[in-house]
């Protein structure tokens, strides 16, 4: 066996030593876990104390014989590889007709010359085309049926309210109450909801190492041989997707914002004495809100003023971002809950008016599992700066709701972006062998955002479209997302497989169908005497006569006898014969206004998923017709009677509407001859690469499967090189044109 040298040996001393460091500084009087309706759970901190220290001892100890086991697995794992690293760059939303677009009009040289010289294909997504949907079977190589994802939303058969789709969390059973005080004497159950197992998993236990880096639907993160930063679904400290802070002296700006809340305060001479309302404390016998003081001071200069917050004082400037301000939230018997936010000054006069970011929860220390390890997101941050962890970190509701304006959107967006590619760089810089994915959510947030300036003739774009350059905004994207391409191509060789793919495109999202006003108006679903519409969440819904019901972005469920708490519609042939009546009804759908066909045609959902978890599947899945997607008062279960109408937020791009119109993108620099290839497709593909052998239920296939790797054409490095130098020198010139 070869000596291991001193350097290497005292290399993972020293990491080993940080592994202690970090596991014990995050290491307070307790550790706290937080979930969508869950709340706090806290642990004994002796105990925590004491297994965490064990653990890291022994850590340190065994490190030397880890590494030499890894090495020695690691060379026989490559044995049949064909490759040494694939990268993945999962670029959500990424579109491939504008992308031929721009790639036909000179400016994504990059895609350009992968599509050339590699490969450039339409992926096929899931149905429905929506990102958890789509992400979860880019992972697992199966449809939904096998991983149990249908939406962001599920409907819970008792009380026909929604539940976030993903994940899970319920509170401890038993607790010591202890004056005023509850302490949980367990952990609370953090439960993925998702099903099957990632393809990384496999590769690990094949000894195949791998960084996954914010793919969605990977909250809680699972075990496996790699490190993993979760993605799409982790919660804000609250709990919630993403819960924005809106502050203004003025009331007529004090309303109800989705995805946001609203506080009036009062100017006091030249101060503002308010709070930063955050987590539920449930170490309480009552649980309630904590809130911590924030004050805003005001000196001479109108564009500016000072924040006190946390033992914290920085000074503000209007229209610009702070840095991440860490904060503390004290729940009592000396447990503080850390989260981050970052702030912006939008007005000091003639009102004050004060944006802050959701509460992210803080890396270094969290309060709940973000990463795998769980310290891996702790050393990220001591490495490179605090980051946002948020699952969706972009606040599109926050421009949705007039509360951003589109340049700071913008600016907040970027910021989070750039994160990510220090995250990823960081990773590729590790890696010598393995796989390396990372999902970018920018590609999705901006087009979603800023579709309307593609379509002159939105009908948001008269109240919206106020940002001068809007129409670049799209095109500056995609370059962009082109520039990150070409300084990845440089991290690897001819043994690197590069794919970039997307889990769907866009469409303009011009109008919305309301599907429960349109199943009240037509008898299928019935509201309460004397109610004429319903507000949230079905609250006026009779459902001992309601026959059908949507929910989510694309369910549509029937109300069946048996499954749903009161369900009316019998099992069999009543049950199949409604299914049929509203595929007949529904498909085609005109808008009464424009004359088109509102949705193109109505899936059912037997007929095309055949897994263990079918039957947690909407009944049919309604496919929109470009330019149509579900409404907004639909997806919150509000009934009117309106049934079609303008989408008229700055939320003007979608891609929830028929699969075969929004297919995402695939590129590589190997050529696959490939016809339709699926999203499906992947996780199999680079277990091939890999020379490990396919599951055998998978649903998709491997790329290899029909061309010859011997044969694969790959881009030469030199090529990739002389790329990315151009790429590089093109940004540096446009760099220093904007200092001019």
């Amino acid at each position: 066996m070869r000596q291991i040298p001193d350097r290497v040996f005292y290399f993972f001393l020293k990491r080993a030593y940080l592994e202690v460091f970090l596991i014990l500084s995050m290491v307070s009087v307790a550790e706290a876990y937080i979930g969508p309706g869950a709340g706090f759970a806290f642990l004994s901190s002796f105990l925590i104390f004491f297994l965490t220290f064990f653990l890291a001892i022994f850590s340190l100890l065994s490190w030397p014989f880890r590494w030499l086991f890894r090495l020695l697995r690691g060379q026989k794992a490559y044995q049949n590889s064909q490759v040494d690293k694939v990268i993945i760059l999962g670029y959500d939303g990424f579109d491939p007709d504008l992308a031929e677009k721009f790639m036909a009009e000179g400016k994504l040289p990059v895609f350009s010359q992968l599509k050339k010289q590699g490969t450039f294909k339409k992926l096929k997504t899931t149905t429905p085309a929506i990102s958890p949907v789509a992400w979860s079977s880019f992972m697992t190589g199966c449809d939904p049926s096998k991983h149990n994802i249908f939406d962001f939303l599920s409907r819970n058969p008792k009380t026909y309210l929604p539940d976030l789709s993903s994940a899970r969390i319920s509170p401890p059973s038993k607790y010591l109450k202890l004056g005023k005080h509850r302490i949980p004497l367990g952990r609370p159950e953090i439960k993925l909801l998702r099903k099957s197992q990632p393809f990384w998993k496999i590769l690990g236990e094949k000894g195949i190492f791998s960084s996954i880096l914010r793919i969605p639907i990977t909250f809680p993160p699972e075990k496996f041989s790699g490190h993993l930063l979760s993605g799409m679904c982790l919660p804000d400290l609250k709990g919630s997707q993403g819960t924005f802070l809106f502050y203004t002296t003025n009331p007529e700006r004090i309303k109800k914002k989705e995805g946001g809340e609203s506080l009036l305060v009062e100017r006091q001479g030249k101060m503002i004495k308010t709070f930063i309302p955050g987590p539920e404390n449930s170490l309480l016998k009552k649980p309630e809100e904590i809130k911590i003081p924030l004050l805003i001071k005001f000196g001479d200069n109108p564009e500016q003023a000072e924040i006190e917050v946390s033992g914290q004082r920085f000074r503000m400037q209007k229209g610009v971002f702070s840095p991440w301000i860490k904060l503390s939230f004290p729940a009592g018997l000396g447990v503080k809950i850390k989260a981050l936010a970052r702030f912006y000054l939008l007005s000091t006069s003639p009102h004050f008016e004060l944006y802050v970011t959701p509460l992210n929860i803080d890396p270094e220390k969290p309060a709940l599992p973000v990463s795998h390890p769980f310290i891996y997101s702790s050393y990220l941050a001591k490495l490179l700066g605090s980051y946002a962890t948020l699952g969706e970190a972009n606040d599109t509701w926050a421009l949705n709701e007039g509360v951003l304006p589109e340049n700071a959107f913008l600016d907040l967006a970027y910021t989070f972006h750039q994160e990510t590619e220090k995250i990823l760089f960081n990773a590729l810089s590790k890696t010598r062998k393995g796989l390396v994915a990372c999902w970018f959510e920018t590609s999705d947030s901006l087009q979603h955002m800023f579709f309307r300036y593609l379509d002159k003739t939105h009908p948001a774009c008269q109240a919206t479209c106020h940002l001068k350059d809007g129409a670049s905004v799209i095109e500056n994207l995609y370059k962009k997302m082109d520039e990150l391409t070409g300084q990845v191509l440089t991290q690897g060789d001819e043994r690197t497989c590069l794919i970039i793919m997307s889990d769907h495109g866009f469409k303009s999202f011009r109008r919305g169908v309301n599907l429960n006003s349109w199943l009240y108006l037509n008898g299928y679903l019935n509201l309460k005497d004397g109610a004429a519409t319903s507000e949230e969440w079905f609250k006026q819904v009779d459902w001992t006569r309601t026959r059908a019901y949507g929910l989510g972005l694309a369910g549509l469920y029937i109300n069946l006898r048996g499954r749903e708490a009161q369900g009316v519609v019998e099992p069999g042939e009543e049950y199949q014969q409604l299914k049929k009546e509203l595929v007949e009804k529904l498909s085609g759908l005109k808008d009464p206004d424009l004359g088109t066909a509102a949705i193109h045609r109505l899936v059912d959902t037997e007929k095309i998923y055949h897994g263990p978890y079918r039957q947690e599947a909407p009944d049919l899945i309604v496919a929109y017709n470009e330019g149509y997607r579900v409404s907004w008062d639909s997806v919150t279960g509000r009934v009117n009677q309106k049934v079609i109408e303008d989408n008229l937020k700055a939320w003007s791009g979608d891609h929830c509407l028929d699969p075969d119109l929004v297919p995402g993108v695939f590129f590589s620099n190997f050529k696959f001859d490939i016809d339709q290839p699926s999203i499906m497709d992947i996780a199999p593909t680079v277990l091939d690469l890999f020379g490990i052998d396919r599951p055998s239920y998978f649903d998709g296939q491997s790329f290899l499967s029909v061309a010859s790797p011997a044969a694969s054409a790959k881009i030469n490095k030199n090529d990739r090189i002389e790329s990315a130098q151009k790429t590089k020198k093109a940004r540096m010139n446009g760099k220093r044109k904007r200092r001019q």
